[in-house]
């Protein structure tokens, strides 16, 4: 639910700034600033010579990270990490996640918002409108989508391995699994788990090289082609759709929920994990901007709450629903059995 009400113009233009805090993100990110910072403060003059850029531009940037509070400064023109850029945009952090913000979100889908106006009157040409198929056919486009969304799902896919209980199963149908981080992460919480990943071909290419580092070539196969399209393999022990239903046309998600229970063995766990906003749609806030950025490529696609996506699931004979929040205030897993 929301806790604050725009009330004020002083509110209003923060809402209309943020896009430039964002890019300032970006471009910290992209100087490799937080990187820099990891192992200790350092001086504006400092990292003006670790970056190659001028000392007047250093200080606009520092500047600006430092007011929205990504950076601490201090009077003698010293700066650190926040204890979040530390956690997670320094490459030498665990929990890194700072290339999915460089490269998918900066340089992918700032520019996919340029259209959203015409998305949403309708006045954008419809071979205009790009979709996931038309964008990963693009190698370079696949490239970078993938390596960043490898980088943005391995935390979250840590987190389904320890939520949803696998220790039985033998086989894992990951619907559009791109590059595989989710099996990555469930096969090594389930060492008897082999994965079957759906997903277009360029991404399953890119997906063998993160395979291969995982040392999972003989529990991993790919079926490249268009998961709304080709044909899925039965008698599945689980079925995993992470960031399906945000990037898919609303009307087939009823139709892919009864296509996995279709698929599944008896007693066999269907796990869904996306972005999801509350009952009430008014929030919360990340959630819910994720969902219009991928309306921006994705004009058919519907915004999606928990509940409705359990109504669907149960409406199809799944039994045990549980929702579970993933990512605070972004993302939920619902899994389910199917009974038998």
């Amino acid at each position: 639910m929301s806790t604050h009400l725009v009330e004020t113009a002083e509110d209003v233009s923060a809402i209309a700034f943020g896009f430039m805090a964002s890019k300032a993100l970006f471009a910290g990110l992209h100087l490799e600033i937080f990187s820099h910072l990891g192992d200790g403060p350092m001086s504006d003059k400092e990292l003006s010579t670790k970056t190659k850029v001028p000392l007047n531009r250093i200080h606009t940037l520092m500047t600006a990270l430092t007011s929205v509070g990504l950076v601490e400064g201090s009077d003698d023109n010293q700066f650190a990490n926040s204890p979040g850029a530390k956690a997670f945009l320094s490459n030498s952090s665990k929990y890194d996640f700072g290339d999915y913000l460089r490269y998918q979100i900066d340089q992918q889908m700032y520019p996919f918002l340029g259209q959203l106006n015409e998305v949403l009157d309708g006045s954008l040409e419809e071979d205009a409108v790009d979709s996931y198929q038309h964008w990963m056919s693009d190698p370079d486009q696949a490239t970078l989508y993938s390596n960043a969304q490898h980088a943005g799902s391995l935390g979250p896919g840590r987190t389904i391995a320890r939520t949803v209980d696998l220790k039985h199963a033998k086989t894992l149908l990951d619907v559009g699994g791109g590059t595989g981080a989710m099996s990555i992460r469930l096969l090594e919480a389930n060492p008897e788990l082999s994965s079957t990943i759906i997903d277009f071909p360029n991404v399953s290419q890119i997906g063998w090289g993160f395979i291969s580092e995982a040392s999972m070539v003989d529990r991993v196969r790919y079926i490249p082609g268009n998961a709304l399209e080709v044909e899925w393999p039965k008698e599945q022990d689980a079925i995993l759709m992470s960031y399906l239903f945000s990037g898919v046309p609303g009307e087939e998600v009823p139709r892919l929920v009864q296509y996995a229970y279709d698929c599944l063995a008896p007693g066999g766990t269907y796990m869904t994990h996306d972005f999801m906003v509350t009952d009430d749609r008014k929030g919360p806030k990340m959630a819910a901007l994720w969902q219009l950025q991928h309306m921006a490529f994705t004009p058919d696609a519907h915004s999606v709450t928990a509940s409705w996506l359990k109504e669907e699931m149960a409406r199809v004979g799944f039994v045990d629903i549980e929702d579970i929040q993933t990512i605070p205030d972004l993302t939920h897993l619902v899994h389910a059995r199917k009974p038998g």
